[in-house]
């Protein structure tokens, strides 16, 4: 139980939002006292029920406004999205709807037009409801369509990035017969050569490899959109995604990859990135 109320809550801090929230959730109070007419709104007369009407959607806009607005600007510590839970939106929500009720029971008790008893304090804390409700179903609405267009987002970006990985890569040789056109997806690495580049790929269970005469920087630039595709060293390229295993000694880094029967180096320069990467 307590680990549940305990858990992260994303706490609604966005001002402009909440400014909206408070004017309509304001509105519909208005217009819910004056159609239902409770806490004994329907025997005043026609002046007095919106002069009472009026009242509570002023005292309801101006509680929200100081709970949704003013508070977290003043005091932001409290109000942190990192450390806010959900036991934290649950006293939340409680505090607001104590200080509407107080702030209708102030009133009433101010323009002396009925009298203050048990009964009609709870009737008090019932209307205080309405907003409070209004205010929980707009934000988890609102959280709803955030997580939504997140998940969209993220599935779109894989979509994106699956195309991507099985996109060919055109290596184009200084002689036409020696270039190599490869699925993104299946570079193990490449290994420069003087003049020319060694490229690795997998294909099937086995790893092949060509010479193709062109440069390790003309290379970068093919591969430059790929983020798995990494410079390692100053004649290495590797396809982090194929990485069986690496060793780290005295030297620096050495990156193994399956069924290749040497070791590629990581200059201690790239070594800091790597790990990031990975």
């Amino acid at each position: 139980m307590f680990q549940f109320l305990n858990r992260p809550y994303p706490f609604n801090d966005d001002l402009k939002h909440n400014s909206k929230i408070i004017f309509f959730i304001s509105i519909g109070v208005l217009v819910f006292l004056y159609l239902f007419q409770p806490l004994d709104v329907s025997v005043l007369e026609n002046r007095q029920k919106i002069f009472v009407v009026i009242g509570l959607g002023v005292i309801t806009f101006l509680s929200l406004s100081l709970n949704l607005l003013m508070l977290p600007s003043l005091l932001p510590q409290i109000f942190l999205k990192r450390v806010w839970s959900i036991k934290k939106e649950i006293i939340w929500n409680v505090w607001i709807l104590t200080t509407i009720s107080v702030g209708y029971y102030l009133y009433y008790k101010a323009i002396g037009i009925f009298e203050i008893d048990f009964y009609m304090i709870v009737k008090l804390i019932l209307i205080a409801v309405v907003p409070i409700t209004g205010l929980i179903t707009i934000n988890q609405n609102r959280m709803l369509r955030s997580y939504l267009k997140l998940a969209n987002g993220i599935n779109k970006k894989l979509k994106e990035n699956k195309s991507k990985d099985e996109q060919l890569v055109h290596f184009k040789s200084d002689y036409t017969k020696d270039s190599l056109s490869i699925k993104v997806n299946l570079l193990l690495f490449i290994r420069a050569a003087n003049n020319y580049i060694e490229i690795f790929w997998k294909e099937s269970d086995n790893v092949k490899s060509q010479m193709v005469r062109t440069s390790l920087k003309k290379a970068e630039e093919v591969l430059n959109e790929y983020k798995f595709v990494f410079k390692c060293h100053r004649s290495f390229m590797i396809n982090i995604n194929f990485i069986d295993k690496i060793e780290g000694s005295i030297q620096g880094y050495k990156v193994f990859f399956d069924k290749v029967d040497f070791a590629v180096p990581v200059s201690k320069n790239f070594a800091y990135k790597l790990k990031e990467i990975i």
